[in-house]
């Protein structure tokens, strides 16, 4: 593809104000937090003296050890989990083919439209009949079901570009539907798996409005749904506000950075498979 030397340097100049708009308000942020606590600074101004002391001290305010312990219990309970219902569901619909795939794959690209905001009241009284209201679990069942409808989508999408005489061969050869799956389709759905397993960890993090309705007690939500109770209590402290928030926001990034990769060679397939 031939571009020429003014529409690169149109792409450049723009990816560097896109660039802009997303770094200014973490250094922003950052540099926030470091004042002394108390103070209102303004615009983005190096203190004289840096305050690192803010974010001991918002780690231990925000009680962060168990925040951090009480949101990897509640990754660890819908991550897994819908990864292999999305798996197997996105197999059956992609692969198999099974009788009246296409009216359930409508179903799920109609669970795409429905707003999250709409159904948090329903799920508030369905979850209260059940009894789990105030646990984890008022924040697992739901998400697994919220995440259902894009994490089938995205596994259909890859299974569905997935060759049906790759299948044809490994039956021929004496595989059954457990050994197709797990054996020959899972290991070719990994780039798939990796990505789509960043986005509902990422999105299960910052999960803040289903973690404050559902649970009372901050130290049993998720990081970002216990930031509401901490900016309720210190929200006249700036600088110690933006040290919780961006101690919140760091794991978030590193797992990012961690597996861009995997993230990036999903969509490039995705691409390339059209």
């Amino acid at each position: 593809m031939i571009v020429s030397r003014r529409e690169a340097l149109l792409g450049r100049v723009l990816l560097v104000v896109l660039m802009a708009v997303t770094v200014v308000p973490f250094i922003s942020l950052f540099v926030t937090a470091l004042h002394p606590g108390g103070t209102y600074p303004q615009g983005i101004t190096w203190p004289e003296a840096p305050q690192w002391g803010n974010f001991a001290r918002a780690f231990e305010a925000a009680q962060m050890g168990r925040l951090l312990s009480s949101t990897l219990l509640i990754e660890l309970g819908v991550v897994p989990a819908a990864l292999l219902f999305a798996t197997m569901a996105g197999f059956a619909l992609g692969q198999l083919r099974i009788r009246g795939h296409r009216a359930l794959l409508v179903l799920f690209l109609l669970g795409l439209a429905l707003p999250f905001e709409g159904v948090v009241i329903p799920l508030y009284y369905q979850v209260r009949e059940m009894g789990l209201l105030g646990t984890r679990w008022a924040i697992v069942l739901p998400l697994l079901g919220l995440y259902m409808p894009f994490a089938v989508v995205w596994m259909r999408a890859h299974f569905a570009t997935v060759p049906a005489e790759l299948s044809e061969a490994a039956r021929m050869d004496g595989a059954g539907l457990w050994q197709l799956f797990w054996r020959i389709h899972v290991p070719l759905a990994r780039p798939a798996l990796a990505s789509l397993g960043i986005l509902l960890f990422l999105w299960t993090w910052n999960q803040f409005l289903l973690a404050i309705v559902m649970v009372d007690d901050p130290t049993r939500r998720t990081m970002a749904g216990a930031l509401g109770a901490f900016q309720g209590q210190y929200g006249t402290d700036i600088p110690l506000l933006c040290a919780g928030s961006l101690l919140i926001l760091a794991p978030t990034l590193l797992v990012f950075f961690v597996f861009q990769r995997q993230f990036a060679a999903a969509l490039l397939a995705g691409a390339v498979k059209g």
